[in-house]
């Protein structure tokens, strides 16, 4: 029935009294057929013989709606005939007539007939014999039950992992499917709380075998999975199984540049290194779309990029149609130079540290060695260089760029220490104080302390970094000294001046040089032979100095390929009691050669001399010394050559050295096995005889800035007063 329907037979206005009566009238004869069974099987007099009741006392009906008319309704039972028919209630129960007892008279009642019957024994909790509370009372919180702790050893499942099918595809890749697939497996530990633990990973694994898959070019493989159930008790033989269908490999098709053109006009598709009919890999499709974006900023294209690849696979030939979009940008040439920020310096510094000139091609690996030099300067807390466009043109077509220096200045003052050991040197440690840009650019003053145990000293150095050309300083510094080693003791001023061009760990210069002047006073105890002892003496040096270095090595602080030279000469003088001039000079070499990837075969070799000058009336600060870590490892510092009566080092006009090391290197660490010979001699030129030699083993542990060594060695054919063991710790190789 519908709800109009329902709505039209709803009873309205003044109907409703009339179904009021209707339905107490029927409901009074079903109360008089039930209560009086023997009256309704007396027979029903007909209607003629019904006894006529008397008219209803007219009611306060409300009046019906206006228009409404309502049929003439027939009383059906009246009053009268009720009573005379229907017998009084409790006529034959006089309990019917009583009034009801309350509810809990009747659970009272109920109760003490049941104990009496003997049906239920009354209770002895006397909680159950309370009333129920209200409902909006009733405290509805759950019942937790104690349960049993689960055994988590029986329920865990071992099992062990199967892949099938992967065959065909792991031999048909540069790469092991298989191992790549164990690294990242969800189901490599082989232990599951629960079988719905294990079928989670099942299909985690399933979805990683497919996007490897994928990621090598089938598109249409396809994993199933299952759970191969140990038949009897033993749940290791539990197998989580994998079904590989790799299909068929998908292969480009065609190559699709969309691009302006470049100059050269090639360059795009010579730099994307994938041709048709090769496996589509997604390693090597990023890789490629990545040399594009690097190689176009290297040539000339400072703002392309490349957009969203495309890749339309046809499932009936199993080939990918490659489409790559790449927004070219302007061909451009370096312009000027700007900055911002918190300044350290000023944009004609900047300009000084940059290898390009205005009007140079762009290329961003000149950006990037900028970025690197300003890095290196330690002024800043942050530095970025990135081009932006001018709009200027030039002649060529080319448009002009500008360089964006956004700076920010760090804190420029340091502190730092460090320290150090070497036998025959003992503990040495040093302490300084640096402000990095106190006379910009890069005018720095280092204040430094070092105090040992067989020195002590100060001294106060100007270093102008990037003296009007990258990489070359200027130093200028005052220094005292107080020294007390086995071959002199001295008590040293000195003032120097130099100027050098040299390497650094971001670039390094094949050829280096450095010149300088220095002039001290010193006051040094020496050993006369004549008077069998030691006496002070007073030297005043001036010196002038010239090195030149030739570096061919593949690294500043640990080479393993190439080789290195570096020759210095002293024209010096002694100005004491007139000018008496000498000439010191030293060349130094070492060479690397590599045998794979760990293991690298090093050597050097050293030889100096100092003319025209007799060793006594030469400075013993001045002489050359051998032994220690830097010399001959082995031997004490400066322990080989020429000694007096009571065993003290006497130092010699010559030297030579050679050393050769064995470098092997297994991750961040290293083992290296050495052996070193060399000599001192009284005489200026070297006659290599006597050479002593001292073999070794060390350890190397490697860096972001170099390797740190510690190396042990022993003198071969010790003689008395010589240290069985010597141990030297250090920042960098040997050489």
């Amino acid at each position: 029935m519908s709800a109009k329907m329902l709505e039209a037979a709803r009873p309205t206005g003044d109907v409703a009294p009339m179904f009021r009566r209707r339905l107490l009238a029927g409901t009074v004869g079903l109360i008089a057929l039930w209560a009086a069974p023997a009256a309704a099987a007396q027979p029903t007099r007909p209607p003629e013989e019904r006894p006529l009741c008397p008219p209803e006392p007219p009611t306060a009906a409300p009046a019906p709606p206006a228009g409404a008319n309502l049929p003439e309704v027939e009383t059906i039972v009246c009053r009268e005939e009720v009573e005379k028919d229907v017998p009084p209630l409790g006529a034959d129960d006089p309990a019917l007539g009583q009034p009801l007892e309350s509810i809990a008279e009747f659970e009272q009642r109920l109760r003490a007939s049941e104990a009496q019957a003997g049906d239920i024994a009354p209770t002895a909790d006397p909680e159950l014999a309370v009333p129920l509370p209200p409902l909006n009372q009733f405290d509805v919180r759950e019942v937790e039950l104690a349960q049993p702790e689960p055994d988590r050893a029986a329920a865990e499942i071992r099992y062990q992992v199967r892949v099938e099918g992967l065959e065909a595809a792991d031999g048909a890749t540069d790469i092991a499917l298989r191992d790549q697939f164990d690294d990242l497996s969800a189901l490599r530990s082989g232990r599951a709380a629960n079988e719905a633990q294990l079928s989670a990973r099942l299909t985690e694994d399933s979805e990683l075998l497919l996007r490897i898959l994928q990621a090598e070019g089938w598109y249409d493989a396809a994993v199933r999975t299952r759970i191969d159930r140990p038949s009897g008790p033993d749940s290791q033989s539990t197998a989580a199984v994998l079904l590989v269908s790799p299909g068929e490999r998908y292969r480009i098709g065609s190559i699709a540049i969309q691009a302006d053109p470049t100059v050269p006009a090639n360059l795009i598709s010579d730099t994307l290194a994938l041709q048709p009919g090769e496996p589509i890999v997604a390693q090597r499709v990023q890789g490629a779309e990545a040399n594009i974006a690097v190689t176009l900023p290297q040539n000339g294209y400072p703002f392309a990029t490349v957009g969203q690849r495309d890749v339309l696979l046809d499932p009936e030939t199993r080939l990918g149609d490659y489409v790559l979009p790449v927004t070219v940008g302007p061909r451009a040439r370096f312009g000027g130079i700007r900055t911002t920020g918190d300044l350290a310096f000023d944009t004609r510094h900047i300009g000084v540290l940059a290898r390009f000139d205005q009007g140079e091609l762009y290329d961003s690996r000149d950006v990037d060695d900028l970025r690197q030099a300003l890095v290196a300067t330690g002024l800043f807390s942050t530095v970025a260089v990135a081009p932006e466009r001018s709009g200027q043109l030039n002649p060529d077509g080319t448009e002009q760029v500008t360089l964006l220096v956004t700076q920010d200045a760090g804190p420029p003052r340091t502190l730092a220490a460090s320290a150090g050991y070497g036998t025959g040197q003992g503990f040495r440690v040093e302490g300084s104080w640096t402000h990095r840009n106190l006379l910009p650019p890069e005018g720095a003053l280092i204040a430094s302390v070092v105090a040992g145990t067989q020195e002590l000293g100060a001294s106060a150095i100007f270093r102008r970094s990037n003296a009007g050309r990258r990489d070359r300083t200027f130093q200028a510094g005052v220094e005292a000294l107080r020294s007390n080693y086995d071959a002199f003791e001295a008590l040293t001023g000195r003032l120097f001046a130099r100027l050098s061009y040299d390497s650094t760990p971001i670039w390094r210069k094949p050829i280096t040089w450095g010149i300088g002047a220095e002039v001290l006073g010193t006051v040094e105890k020496d050993y006369n032979l004549a008077r069998s002892g030691r006496r002070d003496r007073k030297f005043l040096i001036g010196s002038l100095i010239g090195q030149l270095g030739l570096d061919r090595t593949d690294s500043l602080l640990d080479p393993t390929r190439g080789f290195r030279a570096q020759i210095l000469a002293q024209p010096e003088a002694a100005l004491g009691g007139g000018f008496n001039p000498y000439f010191r000079s030293q060349l130094d070499g070492s060479a690397y050669y590599p045998f794979g990837d760990s293991i690298v075969l090093a050597g050097r070799a050293r030889i100096g001399t100092i003319l025209n000058v007799d060793r006594f009336d030469l400075a013993p600060s001045r002489r050359f010394y051998g032994g220690g870590g830097g010399s001959v490892r082995g031997f004490a510092y400066q322990q080989l050559g020429p000694k007096d009566p009571e065993g003290d080092p006497l130092g010699g006009l010559s030297l030579v050295e050679g050393a050769a090391e064995v470098r092997y290197r297994f991750g961040d660490y290293g083992v290296v096995g050495f052996v070193d010979v060399g000599q001192v001699y009284d005489r200026r030129v070297p006659t290599f005889d006597d050479l002593r030699a001292g073999v070794g083993i060390g350890a190397r542990y490697y860096t972001s800035f170099g390797p740190m060594r510690i190396d042990v060695a022993t003198p071969l054919g010790r003689r008395q007063g010589e240290s069985r063991l010597n141990i030297y710790i250090s920042i960098g190789q040997a050489f």
